[in-house]
């Protein structure tokens, strides 16, 4: 009696807490990896031109210290995948801090990343104080739909897409700004960040399931 109680309590407590840690998923902080180098398992890269400089560095604010992702150059599209993961459905979220940028101040999430010519893409920008969902074809960006929302400068926010068939949600600091369909692009891909023109932005604490 005491041996199917006890299985009860483990199968509860297992069904109570598995779903919990399961929605964190995998978590990228950029602590393992060297300095003033582009992070380990990551292709960085552009759509269109320029000379971005994606790169690991030391920052005091980061909110999981000591690393953080960083953006500093310029370029039409710059992006920075994790090529080992393929997501078809699930989530990605980041933190990220927009420093700088007369053109552009974006943080931007990337899911079913074909190649650097096929891919969704999530941008909050805190010059505009807008979302925008665009999915890029052949190397062209192509909008779907933007919505105003309070980008804050020079500060950390939490910018979320959640994905599921042709469902797309997308999250600024806990607040849903956008829950739309769209097939622009289906089947799996890679998922990470990106940024727009002279943006310098930084991100930390990469999380996808």
């Amino acid at each position: 009696m005491k041996r199917v109680t006890l299985k009860l309590f483990t199968a509860i407590l297992i069904s109570i807490f598995l779903p919990i840690f399961s929605a964190y998923g995998e978590q990228v902080n950029f602590d393992k990896d060297k300095p003033n180098k582009a992070p380990d398992e990551w292709n960085c890269g552009i759509t269109g031109k320029g000379n971005p400089k994606w790169m690991v560095i030391r920052e005091n604010t980061a909110p999981s210290s000591p690393n953080v992702l960083s953006q500093s150059g310029r370029g039409t599209f710059p992006w920075c995948v994790i090529p080992g993961v393929s997501l078809s459905n699930g989530f990605v979220e980041v933190k990220f801090k927009p420093l700088s940028g007369k053109i552009d101040q974006a943080g931007g999430l990337i899911w079913r990343f074909k190649d650097g010519n096929q891919y969704y893409v999530a941008r909050a920008n805190a010059l505009e104080n807008n979302i925008s969902l665009y999915h890029v074809e052949k190397g062209r960006r192509k909008t779907i739909t933007y919505v105003d929302a309070r980008v804050p400068h020079n500060e950390w926010s939490t910018l979320r897409v959640e994905f599921a068939g042709d469902r797309i949600k997308i999250f600024l600091n806990g607040r849903k700004y956008v829950d739309l369909k769209d097939k622009n692009i289906s089947g799996a891909g890679a998922v990470g960040v990106w940024t727009k023109a002279d943006s310098k932005t930084l991100f930390d604490d990469f999380i996808y399931e």
